[in-house]
């Protein structure tokens, strides 16, 4: 426990202070925001905002978890490794996508395509790794498809090759999924870092209950076989605790927007606890917000290309704009009602998430 509340509250204060300090300085640099101009009327007052806020959120996270190891005198493991890995190479195109934005004056920075191809290639990095440094026969990732602990869906059936082959095909759907989702929800103040900092004070919560009943302290019904569950709580708890940081800033009206470099980052990290913890599918009730955005982005585009063909080029909407956040806004809802709503969606889906966890261990310990 020590080394998560060492880490989350030097992360929290690391954050709401190097926020502030990151914020002067991309005033000074012209690091600024540039508002799509088919977006809500509202949002022509952001231009100018200072972004790439997601810097300040990582290099918090970052000093908070070194803070941590060396309060406790502890090295890192490889598993919080590899989601800060994650974390910094998603972070890194998105910090591409949002100076591609800044240089050219635009709100459109990379293409879709150069976009995922940089993300497909940090999650197949991240998967080979992460079947890796096996200690007492557990490697970070697991083969087993997992929901709240690894289920009998075996990948590694079809053979080491292709089992591995199919795992990382997995784990990029995962990380891609996950990083777009957390992308297309931070289009609010505080919406995503808001909603963020719930599923990561569950993964906190999570880690910290696996290192307790851990199959590697005593096997007993319930017990968790994860490989760094504990260090996994850190990161959560250095991550969450830096988007409240941020969020202090970000908070309406924002002095600061995450941008692409935090919520790719923070997609990746969620999607790599996820992963590393074995509660792969538990993240879609846990981060049933970013879901929910993506669904319904995904159901405008199908409607209007479906009704385009039909109606001879002509297409319908579902909704009035996507992502759904700005469909409110539409009907008159103002920002910040959209974002608290949507944050109390978020709570709802984490207290369900953490409930199906904590359920199933009841079942399976009486």
């Amino acid at each position: 426990m020590i080394p998560v509340l060492v880490g989350g509250m030097v992360a929290l204060l690391v954050g709401i202070v190097g926020t502030r300090a990151y914020t002067a300085l991309a005033k000074r640099k012209g690091w600024a925001q540039y508002v799509r101009a088919d977006g809500p009327v509202s949002h022509h007052s952001k231009r100018g905002t200072p972004q790439m806020g997601g810097i300040a959120i990582f290099a918090s996270t970052l000093v908070g978890y070194a803070a941590a190891h060396l309060a406790t005198w502890s090295p890192p493991t490889v598993s919080g490794l590899l989601v800060l890995f994650l974390m910094l190479g998603l972070g890194f195109i998105g910090f591409l996508d949002d100076w591609t934005k800044i240089r050219r004056e635009r709100s459109l920075g990379l293409r879709s395509g150069q976009k995922l191809l940089g993300q497909t290639l940090v999650a197949i990095v991240f998967g080979v790794l992460a079947t890796q440094f096996a200690r007492d026969g557990i490697t970070p990732a697991s083969h087993r498809i997992s929901v709240v602990r690894d289920t009998a869906i075996d990948l590694g059936v079809l053979g080491a090759v292709a089992g591995t082959a199919l795992l990382i095909v997995w784990i990029v759907l995962m990380i891609t999924a996950t990083s777009n989702g957390v992308n297309l929800t931070d289009g609010l103040d505080g919406q995503a870092a808001g909603a963020c900092a719930m599923v990561l004070a569950a993964y906190t919560l999570i880690g910290i209950w696996q290192a307790l009943k851990s199959c590697a302290s005593a096997v007993a019904p319930g017990c968790y076989a994860v490989r760094d569950p504990l260090d996994l709580a850190v990161v959560a708890a250095c991550l969450g605790a830096a988007c409240i940081g941020f969020l202090w800033w970000n908070t309406p009206p924002a002095a600061l927007f995450m941008g692409d470099t935090g919520s790719l980052g923070l997609g990746g990290a969620l999607a790599g606890l996820a992963i590393l913890s074995r509660t792969e599918l538990l993240l879609i009730v846990l981060g049933g917000l970013f879901v929910f955005e993506t669904v319904t982005v995904i159901l405008q585009v199908s409607v209007f290309k479906a009704t385009k063909r039909r109606n001879g080029g002509v297409g319908k909407r579902l909704f009035l704009i996507t992502p759904i956040h700005h469909h409110f806004e539409q009907l008159g809802w103002s920002q910040v009602t959209v974002s608290v709503r949507f944050w109390i969606i978020s709570a709802v889906c984490v207290a369900a998430g953490l409930g199906l966890f904590y359920g199933e261990w009841v079942l399976l310990a009486s």
